[in-house]
């Protein structure tokens, strides 16, 4: 897992962040596969770099979390995970976490005596649960609904 900073933006890193961000996004929804980006170097030389649009949509996202003023990690998806990584992304303890892998809710292997969980599982996993979640909020508005309640 690379990280891209160990440290939250300051206000300034932040402000220019979402600045930057506002002005990329422009450019990734333009349809194109590729874009051309060019850059100054301190000698106030140019430099013209082709990025596949998908590059320019992480930099957007990477770019927002940091005008949030969050900091940002990187992580291949075929990367694998702690179990105390992977119960942070899920916003879990770390002992609800094992349970689920004792009950068979996740696939792991060990490494020794660590358990190691694969990015991809976690992430899906994930999109699983909220999914679930989404459903129950939709099911009690439309109960809200039929009450009359007016939410």
């Amino acid at each position: 897992m690379a990280s891209l900073s160990t440290r939250l933006p300051s206000r300034e890193e932040a402000a220019l962040a979402r600045l930057s961000s506002r002005e990329l996004a422009a450019y990734v929804e333009t349809g194109a596969t590729t874009q051309h980006v060019t850059f100054t170097q301190q000698d106030g030389e140019y430099h013209q770099v082709e990025l596949p649009v998908a590059a320019l949509r992480l930099l957007v996202n990477i770019l927002t979390e940091l005008g949030d003023g969050n900091t940002v990690k990187m992580m291949p998806v075929h990367a694998e995970m702690t179990t105390q990584e992977a119960s942070d992304v899920l916003n879990m303890s770390r002992p609800t976490f094992i349970k689920l892998l004792d009950d068979g809710e996740l696939p792991y292997h060990r490494a020794g005596n660590r358990r190691k969980v694969k990015y991809r599982d976690v992430m899906a996993y994930k999109k699983t649960i909220d999914n679930k979640r989404l459903e129950t909020l939709q099911e009690l508005s439309e109960l809200d609904q039929l009450d009359g309640l007016g939410y």
